[in-house]
């Protein structure tokens, strides 16, 4: 038998139909739904009278639309009639809600993990690009369309064209405070924000296979950001030690049967990938985006690349207009960036390992008086296991706003948004023009690295810290 790549079991394991130079029928074992891209989806069922082939396997909450204060107040009308429209769509479907009002709501791709609903060697779709976090698990996750919603609610499968295979090794022993989001920052930066298209990216080596499962979702999670149509790690010791306690996991009676089943899923010894590239972990430093996508990266040592010295006109071009919109000059010490706002949160970051470090970082000091600093868990359960170990009051004493839970400042689609010329050292995962508000700029970093720069209002190499970050 062929060797074959974790990618490929799974695909191959849930073909329902394959012909030659048409895309495949693929099996979703996992349809997650949220208030954005749901609405036309439903209105597609009714029209055509049809109803949502597997109930029990689709899950829904709000996500992008919730105030991360006075959550079940919503101000603006368009946000508010999403939420009510997702609550009236899931009763008369009879798919269970995650509502505001459940102890267990949050953001999709921090809650399905969380409540064991994220499992190895499913196919799992959403209609959010970030449904790659799922990978982590060693699962096949990926953002789809409305349209594509539309045939999951009805049919449960899904038409994909098989993309290409991409291994990506991360070997060597970083430093410390060089975190899953410094690695794949470095990652984006090396092969650019296209280097992945086409492909799903198994991320492999020491580095990936010592690191936490909140830290793995962060790697999967910006696989997107790489041009990826997903990312993916093999399930192994660290997954099922995650997986064994969590709500619709630990009660199963074949629980054994499953976790033997899933120590299987990985790659072949022999297997051949696409696309291969190896980076050495030694050498990878806290990052900081400079530009407006995550490949304009650095190490917080560097310095603003001079357009001048790019000799390709498309490239010196890119970056001119970055700096034009970021209001950045050439050459200047990313350490010199003054800032204006701090958010900790995002589907990337804002899991309870994130708050612990950077609740570290701030702990008996104070919010620089020029900076606006919020937290943000992922989830309510995030939220109340925060506050369970008194991070809260930390992070509170030290002059950040604790908030809900919610999408909040990712992106501008909830009251959480910067004003034009906002500077922020943010979490999330996309840097893009308007990103987090019309006119805001937007820096991404790991968590210590942001509750770093809020406490002295300028980027600072999180290195100077003397402080033990454990595994983190």
């Amino acid at each position: 038998m062929k060797p074959k790549t974790l990618f490929e079991k799974i695909w191959e394991s849930h073909v329902v139909c394959e012909e030659e130079g048409r895309p495949t029928l693929l099996y979703v074992e996992l349809h997650l739904i949220h208030e954005v891209t749901s609405p036309q989806a439903f209105e597609g069922l009714r029209e055509s009278k049809r109803k949502v082939r597997r109930t029990d396997l689709t899950f829904a909450t709000m996500d992008h639309n919730v105030p991360t204060i006075n959550r079940n107040k919503i101000d603006d009308p368009i946000s508010a009639q999403q939420i009510q429209t997702l609550r009236d769509n899931c009763s008369e479907f009879d798919i269970e809600l995650f509502d505001l009002s459940s102890p267990c709501q949050g953001i999709v791709h921090v809650i399905g993990p969380e409540q064991g609903l994220t499992r190895p060697g499913m196919t799992i779709v959403c209609g959010d690009s970030h449904t790659s976090t799922h990978g982590a698990f060693g699962s096949l996750a990926f953002g789809i369309g409305t349209s594509e919603v539309e045939h999951v609610l009805a049919t449960q499968c899904l038409w994909q064209n098989k993309p290409k295979t991409f291994e990506v090794k991360v070997n060597g022993i970083r430093s410390r405070g060089v975190t899953a989001k410094d690695i794949i920052l470095s990652i984006i930066g090396k092969i650019g924000t296209a280097g992945a298209t086409g492909t799903v990216i198994e991320y492999r080596g020491d580095v990936i296979s010592s690191l936490s499962m909140e830290q793995r979702m962060t790697i999967c999670n910006m696989s997107i950001e790489a041009g990826a149509r997903a990312g993916m790690i093999s399930p192994d010791q660290i997954t099922f030690d995650y997986l064994k306690d969590k709500p619709r996991i630990k009660d199963l009676k074949n629980l054994d049967e499953l976790f033997s089943a899933w120590s299987k899923l990985s790659t072949d010894e022999e297997a051949r990938f696409d696309k291969s590239i190896t980076l050495d972990a030694t050498k990878i430093a806290p990052q900081v985006s400079w530009g407006t996508s995550p490949g304009m990266v650095t190490g917080i040592t560097g310095s603003i690349p001079n357009p001048k010295n790019e000799e390709d006109p498309v490239k010196r071009k890119s970056i001119e207009d970055a700096l034009a919109y970021m209001g950045l000059e050439p050459d200047t010490q990313i350490e010199d960036i003054k800032l204006d706002t701090v958010f900790i949160g995002s589907c990337t970051n804002s899991r309870v390992e994130d708050l612990i470090a950077a609740s570290k970082v701030v702990k008996g000091s104070k919010v620089s008086s020029s900076i606006n600093a919020i937290v943000v868990p992922g989830s309510q359960l995030v939220k109340y296991e925060a506050e369970k170990l008194g991070l809260d009051k930390i992070f509170k004493e030290a002059g950040f706003d604790w908030r809900d839970s919610g999408c909040s400042m990712c992106l501008g689609m909830n009251p959480d948004q910067l004003s034009p010329g906002e500077r922020c050292a943010s979490t999330s995962n996309r840097n893009f023009e308007g990103r987090q508000g019309k006119g805001g700029r937007t820096h991404l970093v790991s968590p210590i690295m942001a509750a770093a720069a809020a406490i002295n209002g300028r980027f600072v190499d999180i290195r100077s810290y003397d402080i033990d970050f454990g595994k983190y």
